[in-house]
Formats: structure tokens, C-alpha cells, sequence
């Protein structure tokens, strides 16, 4: 698992301001890999970012697969 926090990873991917949504919601990089769109839009994260999100998340997942 990469060594930054949720809000280093989010400023790194251009969207520093869901830092503290995920942060309330306790999503952490552990977590990160389990979102799910349906996930994102509950949290009332609009269709865009969440695109860009779970497009990140794959890249996550693929770095960690690799490890």
C-alpha cells in the first residue's frame, strides 16, 4: 500500500477537496480499493469525479497488486 495519506492521494489525483468527506465518512487507502460507484453518489460525489476516482482507485489497485 503506497506510504501517503487519503489526502495526499486526492491532491496527487486533483480533487484535494473530497479530503474531508472521505476523512467524515472514514475511507481510508485501506478502503479505498472497495469503492464502488454506487458508494461515490451516496456520498453525493458528482458523475465526473467519480469517474476520476475510480479510474484512480484502479491504478491503486493495480500498483498495490504489483507490490
Amino acid at each position: 500500500m503506497p506510504r501517503e495519506t487519503i489526502a495526499e492521494w486526492l491532491t496527487q489525483i486533483g480533487l484535494p477537496q473530497y479530503a474531508k468527506l472521505f476523512a467524515q465518512n472514514e475511507i481510508d487507502l485501506e478502503v479505498l480499493p472497495e469503492l464502488r460507484e454506487q458508494d461515490l453518489e451516496k456520498l453525493g460525489v458528482p458523475l465526473g469525479h467519480r469517474k476520476k476516482l475510480l479510474r484512480a482507485c484502479s491504478v491503486l489497485q493495480r500498483e498495490v497488486a504489483r507490490g
